[in-house]
């Protein structure tokens, strides 16, 4: 058996891997590279292997940087089952057409520069794929309920379990049979943070040969939630007298869990419910629909706040834009009002609007909610960049910049530790994924020297083979 490490190995985004046993061969995740100049250009180049020669796709959950480029993979030549769960889908089915018409739009936007201007944009004006991909791919998802086994080939099965990320994302659970010789591998996908509102935590898993396990804040613990609570009232009451607050928010589960926290805020009186709060996302009022049709995977306090369907007297100034026309409107605002916009890493989509008319305001703040990924414009503006271009124009940036940890749907450095802690006895091998140099380097010598775990992080391409 051999496991090569595609993506997500030294990086967060682009999650793919790839194992071989015997004469099968399946993908667990296929995501695109998000963030810098250089994830363009990688998620064009041909695969590292034959898509028609799989057998089979398990997706560990809906997120673009572990599910985006089925549609290229499907458009060269795989036609075999993707196996998600229910929750995963359904968000497939807003995310992945969302994903092929940015492709579109941003090849077509590529196209219409002189070639002598280009630069890095040469050879960028075809999309990674289409629409047509994209509807195609569609085709291809098999559905599958948490905890139930599935046989995927002779001598091969496997079983999703909550990890409690975002809805429907799944731990796998694989089992393969080579000879007398059993293994159990275990993906843990990205693993949410335990009491996150919302969604259940994350299963914990007993047992496994080998663990490929996220690391993404393997380094460090996020902050309370009074802590983060005492923030957000802080910003609120500091910026929307005079100024704008702008969040940059992926569209699905980040931007729920923002609403979430707004309304549990507003009943607890800690902030004036009379917010203009708008959510400007097409793809996010999509997906907080779809959340809403998936109760049975919230917690406990979720489902008894279920006054979700109240929402309107609990925020009754909470809007959901559609149209262009109305978004636009928006950047006529200059005070008082919250606005919610897709992409999470400030990379596309109608949140670069919203920076582009209030970065350069020194009355406005900008709220980053989740992990940036290295290169991309919200980690640029984490690290304190002073001026930025956002479609071709330099932006001074004056408005203040907060980072609220608290909020990140990824499990913490403590949560990590916890959850390895549930294995009865430490994997054989341990692999670290989905993080930067530091995180995963400090992740895997807490695990070796406290749990006496076996630790290795994997390079991209690389690949380990298991006699």
């Amino acid at each position: 058996m051999k496991i090569k490490f595609l993506g997500a190995a030294g990086e967060v985004t682009g999650s793919c891997f790839l194992v071989q046993t015997g004469n099968i061969q399946f993908l667990v995740d296929c995501g695109m590279l998000q963030g810098g100049r250089e994830a363009p250009i990688r998620n064009r180049q041909p695969f590292d292997f034959e898509p028609a020669e799989l057998d089979f796709v398990l997706l560990t959950h809906a997120h673009i940087d572990h599910s985006g480029m089925l549609p290229k993979l499907v458009k060269a030549g795989y036609s075999g089952y993707i196996y998600a769960t229910k929750a995963t889908a359904d968000l497939l089915d807003v995310l992945l057409p969302d994903s092929a018409h940015i492709q579109e739009i941003d090849a077509e936007r590529a196209s219409h520069k002189p070639r002598s201007q280009q630069g890095r944009h040469y050879g960028l004006t075809t999309p990674v794929y289409y629409m047509a991909d994209a509807l195609q791919t569609l085709k291809h998802i098999k559905e599958v309920q948490y905890e139930h086994m599935i046989e995927l080939a002779p001598g091969i099965k496997c079983r999703y379990q909550d990890a409690g990320h975002i809805l429907g994302s799944a731990i796998i659970e694989i089992w393969i049979t080579e000879g007398e010789t059993t293994r159990k591998i275990v993906f843990s996908g990205d693993l949410g943070q335990p009491g996150r509102p919302i969604l259940r935590d994350p299963t914990l898993i007993d047992e496994a040969d080998i663990l490929i396990m996220e690391s993404t804040y393997g380094d460090r613990p996020h902050r309370t939630s009074n802590s983060t609570e005492e923030e957000i009232v802080d910003i609120f009451n500091r910026t929307l007298p005079k100024g704008n607050i702008i969040i940059p928010a992926f569209a699905v589960g980040r931007t729920q869990e923002v609403i979430y926290g707004l309304l549990h805020l507003a009943r607890h009186d800690k902030i004036n419910n009379n917010l203009k709060v708008f959510v400007d996302s097409p793809m996010a009022t999509k997906a907080t629909a779809i959340t809403m049709q998936h109760i049975e995977l919230f917690d406990e306090e979720a489902k008894k706040m279920l006054s979700w369907k109240k929402i309107g007297t609990e925020l009754p100034n909470l809007y959901f834009t559609e149209s262009v026309e109305e978004s636009q409107m928006l950047n006529k605002i200059r005070s008082g009002a919250i606005i919610i916009s897709a992409s999470g890493m400030c990379d596309a989509g109608r949140i670069k609007h919203h920076l582009r008319h209030n970065l350069g305001r020194e009355e406005c703040a900008i709220m980053i909610t989740g992990f940036q990924a290295m290169g991309s414009l919200g980690r640029r503006l984490v690290d304190g960049v002073k001026k930025v271009r956002i479609f071709g124009e330099e932006i001074n940036v004056r408005a203040s910049i907060h980072t609220i940890g608290g909020l990140s749907a990824h499990a913490d450095q403590p949560a990590l530790i916890n959850w390895a802690k549930g294995f009865k006895k430490p994997p054989k091998h341990t692999y670290l994924v989905h993080g930067e140099a530091n995180p995963s380097e400090v992740l895997a010598s807490r695990l070796e020297n406290e749990l006496n775990w076996n630790v290795y992080i994997p390079k991209r391409h690389e690949s380990i083979n298991f006699n």
